[in-house]
């Protein structure tokens, strides 16, 4: 009999399965960048879930096209999806410089939105491998998207270079 927990059902909690497992093996009280951000729209957060979706399918079908971004045994998830974290790093800036034209305005619920869209990509593409796609690039972009959900949360709770190294030894 297997002692492993039951599947995820949804990628919302695919994405809570994975933030547990950070948060506890951080060690320390962990709390969101920018929680007490003003809360957007159901229209804004939906304008940056489909931001965030659109970038994750075209990155990753970028590099299915090209493979620039491959080492043995994978690719470099950081890499691949530069724009993606790049759009997660500004909805969670909390300081601009004095004379920047605009106010800092961290949105952590729309990173929440975009993580729970991750999982759904997830999960879909763990039903494809088990269903017996065989694709390679399938198996990569899977393992691409969990290592992508864990860096949106990693910034999403502000740690440290240090934490992330130890976390990652730990893994």
């Amino acid at each position: 009999m297997s002692s492993q927990a039951a599947a995820p059902v949804s990628g919302a909690a695919y994405v809570e399965r994975r933030r547990a497992r950070i948060l506890e093996a951080l060690g320390r009280p962990a709390e969101r960048v920018a929680k007490d951000a003003e809360p957007l729209s159901p229209e804004g957060l939906d304008n940056f879930k489909r931001q965030g979706e659109d970038l994750y399918d075209n990155e990753l079908a970028w590099e299915e096209l090209t493979d620039e971004e491959a080492i043995p045994g994978g690719h470099l998830t950081e890499m691949v999806f530069s724009g993606f974290l790049a759009l997660i790093e500004g909805l969670l800036v909390e300081k601009v410089p004095a004379d920047a034209l605009a106010p800092a305005r961290p949105h952590p619920d729309a990173v929440e939105e975009i993580l729970t869209m991750l999982g759904d990509k997830y999960l879909d593409l763990t039903a494809y491998v088990e269903s017996g796609a065989d694709s390679q690039k399938l198996v990569y972009a899977r393992v691409m998207t969990g290592r992508l959900i864990d860096l949106v949360l990693y910034r999403l709770y502000g740690l440290t270079s240090g934490e992330i190294d130890r976390l990652e030894a730990a893994a």
